[in-house]
């Protein structure tokens, strides 16, 4: 998203150009989003990326604007806006931004800061390059970005970096995490354990991807519980579809990494065990 701002500032300096939304806590050290006012909307074009559905976009007022576009590379169950594109294959937001750019002709410039902001979004999407949504080509937009002038090194350092607060609530995860013999793991994070460990919701995802680095473990579930009630449910996959089961619990997101949302603890139970039964499918057909 500021990728794209910082782009259209430099090739545009004219234009009256704006990043709105929720900051990210874990992520403030790269940019910080910006405070506007109901009639700047009047107008406007406004661009959501990396955002698959109207409900998770963090400004309610985005469809107040007097065109709204939309680029993301999640499934586009959502198809809103007046402009969609939506490319699956892309590792990221940030690598479609890049190719935005390079189909441009000359016409968007590629600052140094937006080169800095859209390394770290691929680096961020591709987990540092070792996910399944790397390909040749994210590799190839990759090293046209650190051609510009930033640290690609401080981005990856820092992005591999948690406080000792989530290096304790992921021996959290792996002490209380279960595994079934067919290699579905699932763990659930209550409130109590969030809260003595003083971390805010956003921080909690640096232990998403801890149960993955086990060997036994082929796709997991984490249930984080949320302080108005029921839990945040993120899935992860080293090879089974678990995308259908996101979207059968209110979420959704790629083939091998999605969010959804259990209710309560029975739904909890619902997709521990649904997710036990595509991994008993996957290690019987492959599929």
């Amino acid at each position: 998203q500021v990728g794209l701002a910082e782009t259209i500032r430099a090739s545009f300096p004219d234009k009256k150009v704006y990043q709105v939304g929720s900051d990210t806590g874990n992520l403030s050290w790269l940019a910080q989003e910006q405070t506007i006012t109901d009639d700047v909307y009047k107008d406007a074009l406004v661009i959501v990326t990396d955002t698959a559905d109207t409900p998770r976009v963090s400004d309610e007022r985005f469809n107040k604007g007097k065109m709204l576009i939309k680029i993301d590379h999640h499934p586009n169950d959502d198809a809103y806006g007046d402009l969609v594109w939506v490319d699956n294959n892309a590792s990221s937001a940030s690598e479609l931004i890049y190719d935005l750019i390079a189909a441009s002709n000359g016409v968007l410039k590629l600052s140094d800061k937006a080169a800095r902001l859209m390394y770290a979004g691929i680096v961020g999407d591709t987990g540092r390059f070792l996910f399944n949504n790397t390909t040749p080509h994210t590799l190839q937009v990759a090293a046209e970005l650190i051609k510009k002038d930033f640290d690609p090194t401080a981005i990856n350092n820092r992005m591999n970096t948690v406080t000792l607060a989530q290096a304790r609530l992921q021996g959290y995860v792996v002490d209380h995490l279960k595994i079934t013999p067919a290699g579905a793991a699932s763990v659930t994070v209550p409130r109590t354990a969030i809260n003595e460990l003083k971390l805010a919701d956003d921080q909690v995802s640096a232990v998403v991807g801890t149960p993955g680095r086990l060997d036994t473990v082929i796709a997991w579930a984490e249930f984080i519980e949320q302080a108005e009630g029921g839990y945040r449910v993120h899935l992860r996959s080293k090879g089974p579809i678990i995308n259908t089961l996101a979207k059968a619990h209110n979420g959704g997101g790629h083939p091998l990494a999605s969010g959804a949302k259990a209710a309560n603890f029975d739904e909890l139970i619902q997709i521990e065990t649904q997710l036990d039964q595509l991994v008993k499918e996957y290690s019987t057909s492959g599929k």
